[in-house]
């Protein structure tokens, strides 16, 4: 198939892109051909073989350019972490083994998206649980001023990443059975009509929850992520801006509320307007990505040659910073074209799915992408204040990356039903069988 080779010549092209980054990083540092290249080469090539062969077999109709996009930003960020730390490097190639087996299990299991849309409230019960795990004294661990962490026996990770996807699933689900009451408003507070109080509820919930977030657990970013992702999926569901309005006015005033009565927000907010007030105490964190970005210049660096070591968190939530040094704006500004591109793709994915569960989980999957993104990004460049959240597919992070490359599956089974629908790839077995036995049940019915 056409897209099935247009993928899979991508995904050589980014094989080649990191190959290469991988080879001039170690230049740069010790002006030697890595050791190991020729092992890291074939584990490379494995994985990207494996989710083109899994993505051929399972959703051969789905958009050619997803998978080559997330393999593009999962391999440039393993090659600043390898730059940044050896030990976390192989930790990372690990982890991405272990996402890659998700996606292929993801686009296993879930052979149509429809199906997800009966078990809504156990979506909503699982991202709850999941949300609230890191404030269960004993297994909750907090980590540089976040208490996000959760560490049962030799496992650690953040469940909020994986809540971001049983919330969108939920949010997806329960809109479609509410859009129309949603979109109605039987009342008015002034020029903005509001529909039945008893529908308002999951808005003010998370809403409510949202707050919890940012004060129990000290995750400013997280709490922006769930609650806008809510307000977008009701704009979505209803095509009424005034919720946009209602939700950034609700958000503001929690926010407000958290910085009047929070010192750890009141810090953020500080570090984000003055960050040299104290530059070698609260804002250094800062001020070194500030100078980092700063030495990088248009072309920056070079692979290898930048001196990211002093910039705290530089593998995680500043990785942003490392790449601006080392490939200087042009390198970061291809980053956010490739982030762009992956979030066009996916709200194109969205505007051509039909059913409505379908087109808002597209939407929410998309949102979720493009939000972390814009955070972590923003505050590195302090166009937000800073939050601890990860940047999709490049910081180091086991959750992140097993979480990101499941959403990226649901957005390849959506482009895939989508292109079936069209009549562009015929159906499966299974939606071939399926269909027959829809239609001989019509028959009988008659």
């Amino acid at each position: 198939m056409a897209r099935r080779r247009t993928e899979l010549g991508l995904l050589l092209l980014v094989f080649v892109i990191v190959a290469g980054a991988y080879v001039l990083t170690a230049l740069g540092r010790t002006a030697d051909v890595p050791a190991d290249i020729g092992p890291f080469l074939g584990v490379v090539l494995a994985l990207l073989l494996a989710a083109h062969l899994a993505t051929r077999v399972f959703a051969p109709g789905a958009n050619p350019v997803l998978l080559p996009i997330a393999a593009l930003l999962n391999g440039l960020g393993y090659v600043m972490i390898a730059r940044l730390d050896p030990d976390l490097a192989g930790l990372q190639a690990t982890w991405t083994a272990v996402a890659i087996a998700a996606y292929v299990g993801t686009l296993a299991l879930v052979t149509r998206t429809r199906d997800l849309q009966r078990y809504r409230w156990t979506f909503a019960l699982v991202g709850l649980v999941l949300l609230l795990l890191p404030l269960v004294p004993g297994i909750g661990r907090e980590i540089n001023g976040s208490r996000i962490w959760v560490s049962i026996g030799p496992v650690n990770f953040q469940p909020g990443e994986f809540a971001k996807i049983a919330l969108a699933l939920f949010f997806a689900a329960y809109l479609v059975e509410r859009r129309e009451l949603l979109a109605v408003p039987l009342r008015r507070i002034g020029p903005i009509g509001i529909p039945d109080p008893r529908h308002l509820g999951p808005v003010l919930a998370a809403w409510i929850m949202s707050m919890v977030v940012m004060t129990a657990e000290r995750d400013l970013g997280s709490s922006l992520l769930f609650f806008a992702l809510f307000v977008v999926l009701v704009w979505v569901a209803t095509g009424r801006a005034a919720w946009l309005a209602v939700g950034g006015a609700l958000f503001a005033a929690g926010a407000w509320f958290a910085w009047r009565q929070f010192g750890h927000v009141q810090d953020r907010v500080d570090i984000w307007l003055d960050p040299w007030e104290d530059p070698s105490g609260r804002g250094f964190q800062l001020v070194q990505t500030i100078f980092a970005l700063a030495w990088g210049g248009v072309t920056g660096a070079g692979l290898g040659l930048g001196d990211p070591g002093r910039i705290p968190a530089a593998e995680t939530d500043f990785i942003f910073a490392v790449i601006g040094e080392e490939l200087g704006l042009l390198g970061a500004a291809a980053v956010l074209a490739a982030f762009l591109l992956l979030i066009g793709t996916g709200l194109r994915t969205a505007l051509q799915a039909d059913p409505p569960f379908e087109k808002l989980l597209a939407t929410g999957l998309t949102t979720i992408l493009g939000l972390q993104a814009f955070i972590i990004i923003g505050g590195v460049i302090r166009v937000v204040p800073l939050t601890g959240v990860t940047l999709p597919f490049v910081s180091y992070g086991g959750s992140s990356l097993v979480a990101n490359y499941v959403l990226l599956a649901l957005l390849v089974r959506i482009s895939d039903e989508n292109a079936r629908r069209a009549g562009e790839v015929p159906p499966t077995r299974r939606q071939a069988r399926r269909a027959t036995q829809a239609g001989a049940g019509a028959g009988a019915a008659t």
